[in-house]
Parts: structure tokens; sequence; C-alpha cells
């Protein structure tokens, strides 16, 4: 658990620099010049944050639709992060995946996917192949609650824990499936609670706390690298935008009134900025410098080339 002010610093930091990334992509989606869906992670910072600051560089993570966050917590290139969302050719695809679809194979951010759940196994897979060439790396898969009603989760839970894989499930549990609430979805239990049953070590907290978060999957990873076999995290947080694009959705009413003002009250960065012992004018220049990093990466995408031909394999090339 971070307990020095540099390192929570450095947490709140990174946090409030995907935050910045995020508005600026919202801000600039109505241009018309993003032509992909995207998926944003305003207000669920914290997990992502937390749970990378737990990781090597050659530890491997996989990510949803939902993926920005991770990507940029784990060390991804911002600049060809916003190149791959203008569909440029100097984007972490070649331009040719959109906002869902990232890969930074240098910092271990094997790639993300639209289809919920699609990349559950293959962190199972990852997870395999390293414990079968006895490395000390672990494997780490993102999703939703969402993600609980498909098959293959179940399917990858059973078989992680009969083989004891090296491997970490962090569930952003932010409550909703598109619009539809969890208690909707899944009968009165805990999702934390399926994994146990699975066999899993699990832990649950507060994913808006980074302290909190980064704690558990301190602990979590440390377990896993040990070969005391998979480790299930869900961590309590939620977005605040629609779910699918850059808008406030809260006049469709299918959130209780009342409870996106209350948990925007229990924003991250809001929570986290109030720990700090850090001046205006400190904070002031850690804006500034997070600011010209986002302005360039939106130059750097704007004046990049569009893709030529089919040069996808060049990303997966050994």
């Amino acid at each position: 658990m971070p307990t020095m002010t540099t390192e929570l610093t450095a947490l709140y930091r990174e946090m409030l620099r995907i935050r910045r990334v995020e508005e600026a992509l919202a801000e600039r989606y109505g241009e018309q010049q993003m032509r992909c869906p995207m998926h944003l992670s305003i207000g669920q910072e914290a997990a992502a944050v937390g749970v990378c600051a737990a990781l090597n560089d050659g530890d491997l993570a996989f990510s949803s639709h939902r993926a920005h966050a991770h990507y940029l917590a784990k060390g991804g290139d911002l600049n060809r992060m916003v190149a791959e969302i203008y569909g440029r050719a100097t984007g972490c695809c070649g331009g040719f995946g959109g906002s869902m679809h990232l890969v930074d194979r240098e910092v271990g951010f094997v790639g993300s996917t639209p289809i919920v759940g699609g990349t559950v196994p293959l962190a199972v897979g990852a997870a395999w192949q390293l414990q079968r060439r006895k490395s000390d790396r672990v494997a780490v898969a993102f999703f939703g609650d969402g993600c609980f009603e498909e098959g293959v989760v179940h399917e990858a839970l059973n078989f992680a824990a009969l083989r004891r894989l090296p491997l970490i499930f962090a569930v952003e549990n932010n409550l909703y499936s598109v619009y539809t609430q969890l208690a909707d979805r899944q009968p009165n239990r805990p999702l934390h609670a399926i994994a146990e049953a699975h066999g899993w070590s699990v832990s649950m907290g507060d994913g808006n706390d980074v302290r909190e978060a980064a704690r558990l999957s301190q602990e979590a990873v440390r377990r896993a690298r040990a070969g005391e076999g998979p480790q299930f995290l869900e961590l309590f947080t939620y977005r605040h935008l629609e779910h699918c694009g850059p808008s406030d959705d809260d006049h469709l009413d299918y959130r209780p009134e009342g409870e996106l003002a209350d948990w925007q009250r229990r924003c991250p960065i809001r929570q986290t900025r109030g720990l700090l012992d850090i001046s205006d004018a400190a904070h002031d220049h850690m804006e500034a410098g997070i600011a010209a990093e986002v302005e360039a990466a939106f130059t750097f995408a704007l004046t990049s080339p569009a893709p030529q031909g089919h040069g996808l394999g060049s990303i997966y090339a050994d």
C-alpha cells in the first residue's frame, strides 16, 4: 500500500492523466474524425491504476472494450493510442483497430477486444504458458460485471483453478451492463463468491480508492507469483458517462435518482486529491504538463498518415 506522499502523488498523476486524456477524447469526438465506437472509463481510473501499479512490464495484461485506462496505466504509448482512435497508420494497431483494439507489446499490454469475455480465455492461455515455462510473470484480465453473463468466464474460472495458474482477474464492478443493473441480471450473490466457489483466492474493495486497489493488487500479484494459484479482485466503481460515447446519459432514467451524483462525490480523482499534501502551484504545474502531453498526442495523431494496404501482421510479428 503506497504510504509515502511521492508514491500516492505518482498514482494520482496517472489517474489525472487518464482522466484528462479521456476528457479530451470526449470533447473532440463530435468532430467526426474518430470514426469508431468509444467506451470511456471516466470515474473508474483508480481501479486501472491501482492494479497496474502492482505489475511489471513483463507481466501480461488483457482488456475489454473499455480499454483506454488499462492501456495507459500499463504504460502504453499515448501518441499511438490517440493515433489508433483516429485511424492513423502510426496507431498501435496500424490504424485498423480503433478504440477497442489496443496493443503495446513492449509494456506487456497484449490487447483488448470488443467481444465481451473475448480476452478472458486468452489471459488463461497466457498464464498457462507462463507457468509451463516456469516464469515468475503473471497475466491479468480486466473485465466488468457484465462479463459474468458469458459462459467462457466460468469455464476459465474452473480451468485456472484446476491448473493453479499465475492469473489475476480484475473485475471492475460498475453495477451496469449497458443500461441494465446488476441486480436485474444476477441472483443476489457477490461476484467474488462465484470465483471463491471455483477455488480462487478472492479479495474485494473500493475501486475508487487507489490506495486500496493498489494494496489488494500487490497482495494478489505476490500470491500469484508465489504459485498460490489464481487471484480474483472485485473492485467496486462507477462510470460517470454513457456506456458507449462521450455524453452524460442520466436523463435516460435507467440509474436510480441521485445515484450518479453520489458516485461523482466519490470520484477517485477528487478523493485522492484531498489526501495529497501538494500546493496549488505544484498541482497547476502537474496539470500543465499533462495538458501539453495530451495536446502533443492529438497533434501527432492528426498529422499522421492514413494506413495503406494491410499492415496488421507487423503488429504481432516477432
